[in-house]
């Protein structure tokens, strides 16, 4: 069976700083029709940085949809036809001041496809040196240094909540066993 739905209009109802949002008639695959709720992101990079004693330099930041301090990756959304390993680069410098001398793309994924567009780059960095923090004027967060076990096990008991980050540990735990 053929899923594909086919969209017939497309209106525009937002357009914002970081998201855009549509709302599109589709013909469905039995041929009638429904909307879809479209939000619309230019994609975002993700980077796990590991010291060489397997620690993980991690971010606390408050995140105001979920109104929780939330412990991540470092990431930052891409710009307009920014290469995301350059945006990797970018993100892991202005976040926690450190450059890399290895960057392993760990892969991409669809962070909620059932509404957005939106894509996210990961990577692992390794061969880290410190330098300076470079946080956007609007950015407010706290780095701290946990081991990659003790990251795998806060994953596996729920108490990081963040996919991108789950995803990242997850990947770089198997990778490094």
């Amino acid at each position: 069976m053929d899923f594909q739905e086919i969209t017939i209009e497309s209106e525009k109802i937002f357009s914002g700083k970081i998201l855009n949002l549509r709302v599109d008639t589709v013909k469905l695959p039995n041929g009638n029709t429904s909307k879809r709720e479209v939000v619309e992101h230019l994609g975002a990079v993700g980077v796990i940085p590991i010291t060489e004693d397997r620690k993980v330099i991690m971010v606390r930041q408050f995140r105001k949809p979920v109104e929780e301090i939330c412990l991540e990756i470092p990431a930052g959304k891409l710009n307009a036809g920014e290469d995301p390993y350059l945006c990797g680069v970018r993100e892991l410098e202005e976040e926690t001041g450190y450059k890399a001398s290895k960057m392993q793309s760990l892969g991409s994924f669809y962070t909620t496809p059932g509404f957005s567009n939106e894509i996210l780059h990961l990577y692992m960095a390794t061969g880290l040196s410190k330098g300076e923090v470079k946080l956007d004027e609007d950015e407010f967060v706290e780095m701290q240094t946990i081991p990659l076990e003790q990251l795998f096990e806060m994953v596996m008991k729920g108490e990081i909540k963040d996919a991108k980050s789950i995803i990242a540990i997850l990947k770089a735990y198997q990778l490094l066993k």
